[in-house]
């Protein structure tokens, strides 16, 4: 909070703009000359936030990340627009008009929410926090949809709002906190705040065990560009549905309750899926489409003879299977003049790096080739090919 305020000046705002593309090595000298001119905590603070916009743009991209402030947390914690954007369109869709956005951090999803149209109460009670996620909506033009409000969230009337969303902290001070009861606050008063909403939407971890989730929700897994980003408890939906959404899209899977596929010889084609369809278990219902079935029990790569399309697995064209072994994949990758090698694995302890080491000297040849090290029907297995529909494959093919 202290470092803000003065950024927030029209000093602070024309250094923002000076040191805006500054790179990491310049910063230095960079300083050393601002300092002459201004104070010297304001030019440090200046660069240190123009230091945070500059990571924020994958998240946010460019044109919100350099209007917006931030903090190292929010940085690291806060949605993917995408994300929230995917969300807030969902919530509009439901009907909502007015969330109580509780643990709203530096004010990534209120910002969604609010472009969405939706009326925002935003609360966190961290200060500083609060106070960066009020600049932000106004920095955004937000400001007439989004209250901000320095509070314990627990003590917050939320009666008057149509749906609640809450994003309990996750990280302490030992890293990552994998027990949703150790979740600040803890999940099951977040489950409790959103029973007593019209409607809700919780996020937490997308490792979340599937027994940890309440009868009365609605689960969801997202990912965004092939990245599991958060699964989200929907309350005042479906109650005990299942779905998986990928984005960009969005593509929504939503599951019909299958039994496990049966496991099946390898096909000609290998299908990974999506890590939001493995994360909520959905793996079946992907195979139900491909008329596919599992090349172990245990693992979640489905095959198959024909070739579909779907957006829900990425489809690889199989040429090759070997029991594992580094020598005869060494050869295999040598005959097929393969110098460039994607490794992919589950179900395997053999590090991808380790293996690329060992058998893909440099210069090797022009051709590329996927590898997967896996397990088929329990044993350990090499399985290599390429991407469906790929130019170039490790046996030469299209």
């Amino acid at each position: 909070m202290n470092d803000l305020a003065p950024l927030l000046t029209a000093e602070g705002r024309a250094l923002l703009d000076m040191v805006r593309d500054t790179a990491p090595a310049d910063e230095l000298a960079v300083a050393t000359r601002l300092r002459r001119e201004h104070p010297a905590d304001l030019v440090s603070a200046a660069i240190g936030q123009a230091r945070l916009r500059q990571r924020a743009v994958p998240k946010f991209g460019a044109d919100d990340a350099e209007r917006m402030f931030f903090t190292p947390n929010g940085v690291e914690q806060s949605t993917r627009a995408s994300v929230a954007g995917y969300r807030a369109e969902r919530m509009k869709a439901l009907g909502v008009t007015s969330v109580a956005d509780l643990c709203c951090g530096i004010g990534g999803d209120a910002i969604a929410l609010a472009r969405a149209g939706i009326r925002v109460l935003a609360v966190d009670r961290d200060p500083a926090t609060a106070e960066v996620a009020r600049a932000n909506a106004e920095a955004l033009g937000l400001g007439a949809l989004i209250e901000v409000r320095e509070a314990d969230v627990t003590e917050v009337d939320t009666a008057g709002y149509d749906a609640v969303f809450v994003d309990p902290a996750r990280r302490g001070g030992r890293g990552r906190i994998f027990d949703p009861e150790a979740y600040s606050p803890p999940l099951s008063w977040a489950v409790g705040a959103a029973l007593a909403a019209p409607r809700a939407a919780l996020k937490i971890a997308p490792g979340v065990p599937h027994e940890a989730i309440p009868a009365e929700a609605e689960a969801e897994w997202i990912s965004d560009g092939g990245d599991v980003k958060e699964a989200v408890l929907w309350f005042g939906t479906e109650p005990g549905a299942v779905r998986a959404t990928l984005l960009p899209g969005p593509r929504t899977l939503l599951g019909a309750g299958l039994p496990d596929p049966d496991v099946r010889p390898v096909g000609r084609y290998l299908y990974e899926p999506d890590g939001a369809v493995i994360r909520a278990h959905l793996v079946a219902d992907v195979a139900r489409d491909l008329d596919g079935g599992l090349i172990d029990g245990t693992i979640a790569y489905v095959t198959a003879d024909t070739l579909r399309p779907t957006p829900y697995a990425t489809a690889y064209e199989i040429t090759d299977r070997l029991p594992f072994s580094v020598k005869r994949l060494k050869a295999l990758l040598r005959e097929r003049g393969v110098g460039i090698l994607t490794v992919k694995k589950r179900g395997s302890a053999v590090e991808p790096e380790e293996l690329r080491r060992k058998v893909l000297p440099k210069g090797q040849g022009p051709n590329s080739a996927t590898v997967f090290l896996t397990r088929v029907a329990g044993a350990p297995t090499m399985l290599v090919g390429a991407p469906a529909g790929s130019a170039v494959t490790a046996g030469g093919a299209s």
